[in-house]
């Protein structure tokens, strides 16, 4: 098939980027891409779900990547995956004979090696300029779990209505499951048998890159993980952390030591961003030169500044999203800059998945999450119309309305960036607003 109908196949079954981002997926679709990557670092502690899916899905996987590469007319397919990860590893080999065009490329068990920037550099030795998208050097990028509703969106037209999430830290059972679009938080830790800690927090996603959520939120397409940890625990502790406090902290106990750019992976590979020079300035009230703050735009938030590199705890990475978010509503463009080069002892700076996971006290909760796909349906979902990058959905069903397993039941608005919405299950849809349309059995 042409990238016309991929593109209208990948829109109408509402695949976006199931990694975390959310971005459709369609709109990645690019003739000048060369390499098509499959990202399966799952980068952040504790995350099982990629290389569990990856396991199972192998052949699915690399055949909706083959109909990716077929279809904008690139050479080669790069599954980028950690060697540690044997099972997945094995289900690859035994189906890549299949595919001409795909191999392997390992990536070291580091953090962050699942952003894309960074899994480019990896398998390919690429690097993407600074504030430009992959396909600047030739490349798409694609999580585990998209290509598998890409697969499933190709050859059986089957909508996305369901997320893959690992379920662990202080629950009584460890596991990955697959969760209608819409269940309530409550209701996902109860499928882990329940937390095993009175006092608690969730956070919704990474323990680096996750936020803190409540029972009543509920599942979407860019859910990857729910983990409970005790309200006092470190992880939650700098989840906190207000703004004008990280300020005043920064004033007060910034020693100016470097480890934050020194341990930074943008930093490491020539990109501008330069955490230690950000707080220096913002520590010293400078604003005489303006280059630490601009320079912001081209963190990627992976967050190891703050919660791994600085031996005083301050908050770098939070600062710096303030900062960066402050400059795009005040209408500052992204300046163009040209990359350093590489640092030539790069590698030896690279932080350890095993190291990191130690250093965030998580390593009593890094249990297995076997994959469990039975069935699951509660009573209700709530279906937020806002789930991925680009403008909220508008609802075309109403209140009082049969639907059925799989319906569409919101559209992307005409002429923006999004893709459709559908019912996990048949149902009656009991509420619609603007922000959701809720479903009951």
């Amino acid at each position: 098939m042409n990238i016309t109908e991929l593109s209208s196949i990948m829109k109408e079954a509402g695949v976006v980027g199931a990694g975390g981002a959310g971005f459709p997926s369609y709109a990645k679709l690019n003739e000048k891409a060369d390499t098509i990557i499959l990202n399966c670092a799952e980068c952040e502690p504790l995350l099982k779900l990629h290389r569990q899916v990856m396991a199972k899905y192998a052949n699915e996987i690399l055949f909706a990547l083959n109909e990716v590469a077929d279809a904008v007319g690139a050479e080669n397919i790069i599954i980028a995956i950690k060697p540690n990860y044997k099972k997945a590893i094995a289900a690859i080999e035994q189906v890549l004979p299949s595919y001409k065009k795909a191999r392997i490329g390992l990536l070291p068990p580091v953090y962050p090696s699942g952003d894309e920037v960074i899994t480019i550099y990896e398998v390919t030795g690429r690097i993407v300029p600074p504030g430009k998208l992959p396909i600047e050097v030739g490349c798409i990028v694609y999580n585990v779990e998209t290509m598998l509703n890409t697969y499933y969106a190709i050859t059986e037209k089957r909508p996305v209505t369901h997320k893959y999430c690992t379920v662990t830290g202080a629950v009584k059972n460890p596991t990955t499951v697959c969760l209608p679009l819409g269940m309530q938080v409550s209701e996902v830790l109860e499928l882990a048998g329940g937390t095993t800690i009175d006092e608690y927090e969730i956070v919704s996603g990474g323990p680096m890159t996750g936020r803190l959520c409540t029972e009543y939120d509920v599942v979407t397409k860019t859910s990857n993980a729910y983990i409970v940890l005790p309200k006092n625990h470190y992880v939650v502790q700098r989840k906190k952390i207000k703004t004008q406090v990280a300020v005043n902290r920064a004033m007060s106990a910034c020693c100016h030591c470097g480890m934050c750019s020194e341990l930074c992976s943008r930093h490491l590979i020539g990109y501008p961003i330069n955490p230690s020079k950000f707080m220096t300035a913002l520590s010293a009230g400078a604003t005489g030169n303006i280059e630490p703050y601009i320079n912001t735009f081209f963190c990627s938030a992976c967050g190891l500044c703050e919660m791994y590199s600085c031996f005083q705890g301050l908050s770098a990475q939070s600062l710096i999203s303030v900062f960066k978010g402050g400059l795009r509503k005040g209408g500052v463009k992204m300046p163009e800059v040209t990359l350093a080069p590489v640092d030539p002892i790069r590698t030896q700076k690279l932080v350890s998945h095993q190291r990191l996971t130690a250093r965030l006290g998580l390593t009593e909760y890094n249990k297995p999450a076997d994959l469990d796909e039975k069935e699951i349906k509660p009573k209700s979902v709530k279906i937020l119309l806002s789930q991925h990058i680009g403008a909220p959905d508008e609802a075309i069903v109403a209140r009082g309305d049969k639907v059925e397993a799989g319906q569409q039941i919101a559209k992307a608005q005409d002429g923006k960036l999004g893709v459709n919405i559908h019912t996990p299950f048949a149902g009656t849809v009991a509420e619609v607003t603007d922000k959701y349309v809720k479903v009951t059995l």
